[in-house]
């Protein structure tokens, strides 16, 4: 995925946990910052089905999920996938349709399948959706809702390339060509193990209780209007197990536990929007967050 995002091993890393941990990814930035051409580079990275839906405001469900179509030689309806039957999943600008679309996608990001017309349809193995959001524009826009946000395991920011990085990306041109000639590093059926092993990553007591000193710290503070629920401290779990398996470690440590906790926490919590100089804005719940991890003792 370097070859095509230069300098942001941050956030390669970071999708590459979420696809360990099962988990999906919400790539947060300002238009232009390649968040797109990161969601496909993490899709061509695995020998996988990718899709893309670009979301609008005249989308329905059915353009997701699928629909039935009259056979006129068998006059039977016949099941035609939507693009949600892939194994990565490109959500592009997810915030620019309905909530009644967007909650299309709450079943598979929970339950790995989708119910069409009273049946339950499977989702192929692994499955993994990447949206994409612009924080700061708003015309057009319809704000993700907490359930939703809840189903992404990570959000990610990708920020802007510093001098050098972004003069090779001047130099290139577009990412397309390289996108193209960009080889899979894992197949399908090696994603699925590596993420089988993610779980048999342990996870000393000390530390899990230092996850869940961290959430109940969220559910305390002053500034949090809705903290962290239990969906969120297994999100923090899981996701502290892939990194630890991504740093070529079989056991969690407290500083997987600190690199985790902003990506995995931040956009789960509500701020109260009397809280002083907070508003509620991504950086202000990281701001809280961050307070909360200096709050709570370390083990050692």
């Amino acid at each position: 995925m370097e070859q095509i995002i230069f300098g942001k091993r941050d956030a390669i890393g970071l999708c590459v946990v979420g696809l360990l941990a099962r988990g999906h990814i919400l790539i947060e930035d300002v238009p232009g910052i390649g968040k797109t051409t990161l969601a496909q580079g993490l899709a061509r990275s695995i020998d996988c089905e990718p899709s893309r839906i670009q979301f609008t405001n005249d989308m329905l469900p059915t353009d997701i999920l699928g629909v039935s179509i009259l056979n006129p030689h068998t006059s039977d309806f016949d099941y035609r996938e939507g693009p949600i039957f892939a194994n990565v999943v490109l959500a592009d600008e997810i915030n620019r349709t309905p909530p009644k679309t967007q909650s299309a996608l709450l079943e598979a990001m929970s339950e790995f399948h989708v119910t069409v017309e009273g049946k339950t349809r499977m989702l192929p193995e692994p499955f993994m959706v990447l949206a994409t959001q612009n924080p700061i524009e708003y015309e057009g826009t319809y704000t993700l809702p907490e359930a939703q946000l809840d189903r992404f395991l990570l959000r990610v920011e990708i920020g802007y390339p510093i001098e050098d990085d972004e003069l090779r990306v001047m130099r290139r041109h577009s990412p397309q060509k390289a996108l193209a000639n960009l080889e899979p590093a894992l197949t399908a059926r090696q994603v699925v193990d590596l993420q089988n092993f993610v779980r048999t990553v342990q996870v000393e007591e000390t530390v899990a209780r230092y996850m869940l000193a961290i959430i109940k710290g969220t559910r305390n503070s002053p500034h949090v209007r809705l903290g962290i629920s239990p969906r969120g401290s297994m999100a923090l779990y899981e996701a502290c197990q892939a990194n630890a398996l991504l740093d070529g470690r079989d056991y969690v440590t407290p500083g997987d536990v600190k690199s985790m906790a902003i990506p995995v926490l931040a956009h789960r919590l509500l701020i109260k929007s009397q809280s002083g100089p907070l508003s509620g804005t991504s950086r202000d719940r990281e701001i809280v967050l961050t307070e909360i991890l200096e709050s709570v003792s370390v083990p050692t």
